[in-house]
């Protein structure tokens, strides 16, 4: 109580931790939105409009939004740190749940898949991609579950720093958006049951299909 007055002081609990983490990697800024390296980001937004999470809090520099997805306690994250630095807000939001890397899910754009195709991966090297090799050197291991979210190499001797850098054509959008729910999809399933389930349901399917993902 507060001496005199009757009124007695509360502690704000604090929101329990999540028992998964699931991050999209991409760039801050709205001159981002829409560009290849983002579709990370937008599967975030897409698991937070299915199961109505505000991921808006600023949180280990980055834009975070907590809930539950399959009776799972999650946080949903995007990085504000720009891609080459996302290790710089995983590592920290890892450390503040409490959570190891197996317990992470990474969704990011993908240069070496054809666009309209994903593969899901226990783990794995960085593969040229800058994001996930800042996680590889925050998280101290390159041991974590990934989507990889296919958008294709450039043609020609297009350079690939202007191509992820570049939106989707209007014609390539419709299958970017199946894409990008399928995803979801394979990260609501690991966070229903494994790894391995979601890499069984999600690289096999639709071989030879342009929208969707392929082993």
């Amino acid at each position: 109580r507060f001496a005199g007055t009757g009124m007695r002081f509360f502690r704000r609990k604090r929101d329990p931790k999540p028992a998964r983490l699931v991050v999209g990697l991409g760039n801050p800024g709205p001159q981002y939105e829409g560009t290849r390296h983002n579709v990370g980001f937008r599967v975030v937004e897409e698991l937070a409009r299915r199961h109505g999470i505000k991921v808006r809090q600023r949180i280990c520099r980055a834009r975070v939004g907590a809930g539950q997805i399959s009776d799972v306690g999650i946080a949903l994250a995007k990085p504000q740190t720009f891609m080459n630095r996302s290790g710089d807000a995983v590592g920290p939001l890892a450390q503040r749940y409490g959570l190891a890397p197996s317990q992470i899910l990474v969704i990011y754009d993908d240069l070496d898949l054809p666009l309209g195709r994903l593969r899901v991966r226990q783990d794995g090297s960085a593969g040229g991609h800058n994001g996930i090799k800042s996680l590889i050197e925050r998280l101290g291991t390159r041991d974590f579950p990934r989507v990889r979210v296919g958008i294709g190499r450039p043609a020609g001797s297009d350079d690939a720093i202007d191509h992820v850098l570049s939106e989707f054509t209007t014609a390539e959008e419709p299958i970017v958006a199946r894409l990008i729910e399928q995803a979801a999809d394979a990260a609501e399933c690991w966070l229903a049951e494994d790894v391995e389930a979601a890499m069984n349901r999600f690289n096999v399917r639709g071989e030879g299909s342009e929208s969707a993902p392929s082993a």
